[in-house]
């Protein structure tokens, strides 16, 4: 069964550990509630209570491993049974995100390696502008110096087989971002949460072309556990121990996701030149009120305007106004 996984998570960020089932639908819900945003619908799930008021995780990082029930991680918080494992993104606290601390711009980096799917938003665009997502730019940075090749046992996985590597693709993406946040420390120092999105479906690929029972695929489900461990435990360091970190493990997901992307050809043109922020949503979530707002209020306006039109229509002027009522003769009398 697919599992939703706390490897990482601050202290007052409370998970209790239960065997309370989460649907796939509400990840972006209880992402955002971690986050300390709300939601706008209540979530009536009691894994998660609330914490401080004034105390919020400095980042938050989802991991969605594709082609596996569950991964034997050492170290956790908590691990919930994950229900209804349909199609999720991160793109409502994404917006989020930026409609609240867009003048801080935070990093906001939403990447599926296997896709070549990539958005970037906020110090994201500057800071991961060299990270390695396309295929061919992977493959060439695994025979560079420093690459997992050279570090991880690789045992049956082979360096030329298409399948295994893509996972190995996938497991370096990983590496080079810790790297890169460790390189550019003042992100985490900051007042701006940060979030980051991860799609990995590696083992997918290779549950699909060797089988589930395969040296290749129980190698990589091992050695990608202790890899997503220490992603963990580094991005836990670096962010102050005050992020949180998941992984959500699921065998195949119930529906395809259909949604509009950018094209990874387009990564380097990502940042605005005439803005200093990427604005990628349209739609604000305050829409709808402002809507109303403009609309009662035009409502009103018009009828107002009716009321003022019909009342002069039937005024008389010797009666109701001051400047004809002067005119009399009478009053020019006396």
């Amino acid at each position: 069964m697919a599992t939703f996984t706390v490897l990482q998570a601050p202290e007052f960020v409370s998970f209790q550990k239960g065997d309370w089932p989460v649907s796939g639908e509400k990840i972006p819900d209880l992402v955002a509630l971690t986050m300390g945003f709300s939601v706008q619908e209540d979530l009536s799930w009691p894994g998660l209570q609330a914490g401080p008021l004034f105390q919020r995780p400095r980042a938050n990082v989802l991991v969605v491993v594709r082609g596996v029930d569950s991964l034997a991680l050492p170290q956790s918080v908590a691990s919930y049974p994950l229900e209804n494992p349909v199609p999720f993104t991160l793109d409502s606290v994404a917006e989020t995100v930026h409609s609240l601390f867009a003048e801080d711009t935070p990093v906001v980096l939403q990447l599926a390696p296997s896709e070549e799917r990539l958005y970037m938003l906020g110090k994201a665009n500057a800071v991961f502008e060299d990270l390695p997502v396309t295929l061919q730019q992977i493959r060439a940075r695994l025979s560079q110096d420093g690459s997992v090749l050279s570090s991880l046992p690789l045992n049956s996985l082979s360096r030329n087989a298409e399948a295994d590597l893509l996972f190995l693709s996938e497991v370096q993406v990983l590496h080079d971002i810790t790297a890169l946040l460790q390189r550019h420390r003042h992100l985490a120092k900051d007042h701006s949460p940060d979030l980051y999105s991860l799609e990995l479906s590696g083992l997918e690929e290779l549950s699909r072309l060797y089988g589930p029972d395969s040296p290749q695929y129980r190698d990589a489900t091992a050695l990608l556990a202790s890899v997503l461990q220490k992603f963990g435990q580094d991005v836990y360091g670096l962010y102050g121990n005050s992020s949180v970190v998941e992984v959500v493990t699921v065998k195949a997901f119930e529906a395809p996701l259909t949604r509009k992307s950018r094209s990874i050809l387009e990564s380097r043109q990502i940042s605005n030149p005439g803005s200093p922020y990427n604005l990628a949503y349209k739609y604000n979530f305050e829409y709808a009120v402002v809507f109303n707002i403009v609309l009662w209020l035009m409502i009103v306006l018009a009828l107002a305007v009716i009321a003022i039109a019909y009342n002069l229509w039937n005024m008389d002027p010797g009666y109701d106004s001051i400047i004809y009522r002067m005119t009399n003769q009478k009053i020019r009398m006396d």
